[in-house]
């Protein structure tokens, strides 16, 4: 007896199951994509770098006591002179920077006026010249950057100005100020040349007076001046030691600069009436801001404040060697 063929209903039951499982996961499938939208792959988002302003953009650091110019305010300055280390070249020397600070702070208080308050500086010697050629044959030799920074940390605290005196031998002053750029870069430190110490190439200190060129000078502030503008800087303390006019023959020639204030600083020794002669002999009030030295121990009995605040042309700028 033949066998009926089920295959046929079998294979119907199959393919009917097998498009149901289609459509409902087709239907899923579709309700889970309008359930979630579809979220594309956020893009890397890359910080743009964050550059430093200009110079000319950012705030200008304040100097001690305030402003950003030296003489602002009909400012007075007095200053202790000399270098690290010994007390030959000035009272500077004599101790630590934070006794010769308190020092400081009471031979300038004798020199406080209504109306003219004050501001203290070291003027500390950081290339001093020698009687030797030295290594280089330069006749000239830094203190260390160690004593300097040593200085410096006193400035901050005790809110002084630094002055960097240059004695540069044989060398140029440009050449010279250059090696203190770190230094310089600081918004409370200033430049002081001595021509007295700049030599020929024949010449020695201590043998003879030196002497330099405008053209010098002016090459020399104006690297100064462009230091202060691209860094930001406050106004710079520039000083100019002078007691012979032979020492700056061309000293007309020197131009001021914006970002430096220009100080002639006259050095000369001996009794009242020989330095107010040497003063009034080299003095040019026209063209700088004028600065004038009392020697403790060269000086015939030595002016006080009331003799230095009575000089004319005016003195802004006194110091103590």
């Amino acid at each position: 007896m033949e066998q009926p063929d089920h295959r046929g209903p079998v294979l119907f039951l199959v393919l009917l199951a097998l498009v149901a499982l289609i459509v409902v996961a087709w239907g899923a499938g579709r309700g889970e994509a309008e359930d979630v939208p579809r979220v594309e792959p956020a893009a890397a988002v890359v910080e743009p770098p964050v550059a430093e302003p200009p110079a000319a953009a950012r705030p200008v650091p304040e100097l001690p006591g305030g402003g950003t110019r030296i003489f602002a305010g009909n400012r007075f300055l007095v200053a202790y002179y000399g270098t690290a280390q010994t007390a030959a070249l000035g009272v500077l020397g004599e101790s630590d920077p934070d006794t010769m600070d308190r020092r400081l702070r009471r031979a300038a208080a004798p020199f406080r006026r209504p109306g003219l308050p004050m501001r203290h500086v070291y003027e500390l010697i950081v290339t001093v010249a020698d009687a030797s050629p030295g290594p280089d044959g330069n006749y000239s030799h830094d203190i260390p950057r160690a004593e300097v920074r040593r200085y410096l940390r006193a400035a901050h605290r005790n809110h002084a100005l630094l002055l960097l005196d240059v004695q540069p031998g044989r060398s140029g002053f440009l050449e010279t100020a250059r090696r203190w750029e770190w230094a310089l870069r600081d918004p409370w430190v200033g430049l002081a040349l001595d021509p007295e110490w700049r030599m020929g190439p024949h010449e020695v200190p201590g043998r003879t007076i030196g002497q330099v060129r405008a053209r010098e000078v002016n090459r020399t502030s104006a690297w100064l001046a462009r230091l202060a503008t691209d860094r930001g800087l406050p106004e710079k303390l520039f000083v100019l030691h002078q007691f012979r006019t032979d020492m700056i023959p061309d000293v007309a020639g020197v131009r001021p600069r914006a970002n430096l204030s220009m100080v002639q600083h006259v050095d000369g020794f001996g009794t009242r009436q020989q330095k107010l002669a040497t003063y009034h002999h080299v003095a040019r009030p026209r063209q700088f801001a004028m600065g004038f030295k009392l020697f403790y121990d060269e000086d015939v009995r030595r002016m006080g404040p009331r003799q230095v605040h009575a000089i004319r042309p005016r003195v802004r700028f006194v110091s103590f060697q």
